[in-house]
C-alpha cells in the first residue's frame, strides 16, 4: 500500500529530536484499561495504607515494636501508590516526559522503596521469631526504640548501597547514557559484575533469611497449638502465658500470610529479570509486585479486629474527639 494509517505510523517520545526513543505502539484502548487500572490500584494503595498509618500513628494502645514495623512497611506502601501512574506511562508509553534529572531521582526512589519493603518484611520475620520462640527475652531484646534504630538503620543502609549500585554502574554518567540510550528512556542497566551481587543483596539473602525464620517460628508455633490443645482437652487451667503465646502465634501466621504474598509477587519478576523475556510479562509482573502493597492492609482487615475498628474511628472521623488517641481500641462491645 502507497500509505500507512495513523496507528501504524513510527511515533516517537519525542518527534523533534533525532535521536528520540520510539514510543511504544498500543491500541487506544489498551492505553485507557492500563492507565484507569493503574489510576485505580494507586488510588486504593494510597487510601487503604494511609488507614494503617493514621491508625498505628494516632492511637498510643498500637504503639509496640511490631506495629511501628508495620508502619514502615505502610509508609513504604503509600509511596510506591504514589508513583503507580507514573511507572504506568514509563512502562506502558516506553517513554520519559520528565527530564534526566527526575529519572535519576526517580529510579533512586524506586529501588529505594522496594528495598525498604523487603527489608521490612526481614524486620517483621525476625520480630515474630523472636516474640513466639523466645517469648521470655522478647520485651528485653525488641522495644520500641530499638525497632525504631533498625528501621532507619535498614532505610540508610540500602540508601548506601543503591547509590553506590548507580554509581558504580556509570548511571551519573551523562556522556554513557547517550551513547547506549535513546533520548526519552529512563532505564537502568546493570553491569553483570554487579548482578551477583544484586542478586545476593536483593533476593537470595532476604528470602533465605525470612523462609528460614519462619519454618522455625510455624514449627514452633506447631508444637505450642498442640500443648495447649491437650491442656484444655484434659480440662486443665490454661494459663495467661499459654493465651499469650496462642495471641503470638496468631499474629505470626497473619505477618506470615503478608511475607508470602510480598514473596509470590517479587520472585517471579526477580528470577525473570535475570532472563530473557518479553517486556509485556516484565511489565506485568512489576505491576503484580506494586500490587502487593495494596493487599497488606487488605490482610489487616480479615485478621485484626483493630484495624476495622480504628479504620470505622476514622472514617467517621471521631479521632478528632478529645482524647481520642487513648481509647482502648481492644474492648469488645
Amino acid at each position: 500500500m502507497a500509505y500507512e494509517t495513523e496507528d501504524q505510523e513510527t511515533q516517537y517520545c519525542f518527534p523533534d529530536i533525532n535521536s528520540s526513543c520510539v514510543k511504544g505502539k498500543r491500541s487506544s484502548h489498551g492505553y485507557i484499561i492500563t492507565y484507569l487500572f493503574a489510576s485505580l490500584l494507586s488510588a486504593w494503595t494510597v487510601f487503604l495504607n494511609l488507614l494503617v498509618i493514621i491508625s498505628i500513628s494516632h492511637f498510643k494502645k498500637l504503639h509496640t515494636p511490631t506495629n511501628m514495623i508495620i508502619l514502615s512497611l505502610a509508609v513504604t506502601d503509600l509511596f510506591i501508590g504514589l508513583i503507580m501512574p507514573i511507572e504506568a506511562i514509563r512502562l506502558t508509553d516506553k517513554c520519559w516526559y520528565f527530564g534526566d534529572t527526575f529519572c535519576g531521582l526517580y529510579l533512586l526512589f524506586v529501588a529505594l522503596l522496594l528495598a525498604a519493603s523487603l527489608s521490612n518484611l526481614v524486620l517483621i520475620a525476625v520480630d515474630r521469631y523472636v516474640a513466639v520462640c523466645h517469648p521470655l527475652l522478647y520485651p528485653q531484646k525488641i522495644t520500641i526504640t530499638k525497632t525504631l534504630m533498625s528501621i532507619c538503620l535498614s532505610w540508610v543502609c540500602f540508601s548506601v548501597y543503591i547509590i553506590a549500585l548507580l554509581i558504580n554502574n556509570g548511571y551519573f554518567d551523562t556522556s554513557h547514557k547517550t551513547d547506549v540510550m535513546c533520548y526519552g528512556e529512563c532505564l537502568f542497566v546493570i553491569s553483570y559484575s554487579w548482578i551477583v551481587t544484586e542478586l545476593f543483596m536483593s533476593f537470595i539473602f532476604p528470602c533465605t533469611l525470612i523462609i528460614t525464620l519462619y519454618l522455625r517460628i510455624f514449627y514452633v508455633v506447631h508444637q505450642q497449638v498442640k500443648v495447649i490443645n491437650s491442656l484444655m482437652k484434659g480440662g486443665k487451667c490454661v494459663t495467661k502465658g499459654s493465651v499469650k503465646r496462642k495471641s503470638e502465634s496468631k499474629a505470626a501466621l497473619t505477618l506470615g500470610i503478608i511475607v508470602s504474598i510480598y514473596l509470590l509477587c517479587w520472585i517471579p519478576y526477580c528470577i525473570c529479570s535475570l532472563t530473557v523475556i518479553s517486556s509485556t510479562a516484565i511489565n506485568g509482573l512489576i505491576f503484580a509486585v506494586h500490587a502487593s502493597s495494596g493487599m497488606n492492609p487488605l490482610v489487616y482487615a480479615l485478621f485484626y479486629p483493630w484495624f476495622k475498628k480504628t479504620a470505622k474511628l476514622i472514617l467517621t472521623l471521631k479521632i478528632f474527639q478529645p482524647a481520642s488517641s487513648l481509647l482502648n481500641i481492644f474492648t469488645q462491645h
